[in-house]
């Protein structure tokens, strides 16, 4: 991956996301010109954001949760230090779940008791570097970048490599409607369409401006875990091959089968589909149900996942920060 920009420090650096159902880890080599080679990256559901929207705050349980994988990452991060007496550069960021809670500096506190510096940034900033990570991937294209999380959707659209044209960061995620709409198991049909109903009256707007603004027809780039179970779980792979996803389109008719068949399932048998972490089953439904929607305002006939996206953008960002 490439960035024609070549103002970047060369160096060993870790991005770590802390989002509102998953944390990640991804190191890497970034070269003076922005280009990266990868050395490791990790995950894990942790559900920090779990009754956040109801109660608005982050329960002791869920922090100590990702405390304990935290610390994983950074014993990891220890180990692949670089051989020449450099360090790896940590930044960690955290986004919706995080800026929703009254007591996130709770949470500041234990990740820097484990010797973690958590940043907690604001919806933009969340989207513009979902942006940047996700485009390096398509150089030279004007895109729409959707990110799916738990708490919050980033859509972002513009030239890839450049600034974005169109930006919104909207407190609607998988793990938010799932809590706010989905009452029984499984999900009832009059839940799913009221569901529905409010995530296109909140993005009809926004979207509408991106079609008016020429975006309708280009590339819609979808990144994190919703986007890329759906291509998984398409695919039927029972061990997860990013390399079989990065790149992989999935069309509208894909996103509506998909939707259906989850829908009609309970959380066990959801637990069980091939190609699908067990640990997104409970918020799964949702994050399809928002995909199908926003694909449906912008008149998008398919999506192409993306194994880059805000990690790959952190990194960007701290090597640019530094030159």
């Amino acid at each position: 991956m490439t960035n024609t920009a070549n103002c970047y420090v060369p160096g060993r650096y870790a991005a770590i996301d802390i989002g509102t159902v998953t944390a990640r880890l991804l190191i890497v080599d970034v070269q003076g010109n922005g280009s990266m080679t990868e050395l490791h990256r990790d995950h894990a559901i942790c559900n920090l954001g779990v009754g956040v929207d109801k109660t608005g705050r982050l329960a002791p349980a869920a922090i100590a949760r990702v405390g304990e994988v935290v610390e994983r990452f950074m014993r990891t991060i220890d180990e692949l230090q670089p051989a020449d007496g450099g360090s790896v550069i940590v930044t960690a960021k955290a986004t919706s779940a995080s800026r929703d809670a009254e007591n996130a500096a709770d949470f500041v506190a234990t990740l820097a008791d484990l010797g973690v510096e958590l940043s907690v940034i604001p919806g933009q900033k969340e989207a513009a570097l979902s942006f940047a990570g996700a485009t390096s991937a398509f150089p030279g294209e004007d895109v729409v970048v959707l990110d799916v999380g738990g708490g919050s959707s980033e859509i972002i659209a513009g030239h890839a490599g450049g600034e974005p044209r169109f930006s919104h960061s909207f407190n609607i995620g998988c793990r938010r409607v799932t809590e706010r709409y989905f009452e029984s198991d499984p999900p009832a049909p009059a839940d799913i369409e009221a569901a529905g109903t409010w995530i296109a009256a909140e993005m009809k707007d926004f979207l509408g401006k991106l079609v008016a603004g020429g975006f309708d027809g280009c590339r819609v780039i979808a990144v994190a875990g919703t986007a890329t179970s759906i291509i998984s779980m398409r695919e039927r792979m029972e061990v997860y091959d990013s390399a079989r996803v990065h790149g992989a389109m999935a069309s509208r008719a894909d996103v509506d089968a998909l939707l259906g068949r989850l829908s009609a399932m309970s959380l066990a048998e959801r637990e069980r589909v091939v190609g699908l972490d067990p640990g997104r089953a409970p918020v799964i439904v949702a994050g399809v149900l928002i995909i199908q929607q926003i694909m449906q305002l912008l008149g998008a006939s398919s999506f192409t996942a993306s194994e880059r996206d805000i990690l790959h953008g952190i990194v960007l960002d701290s090597a640019r920060k530094l030159g």
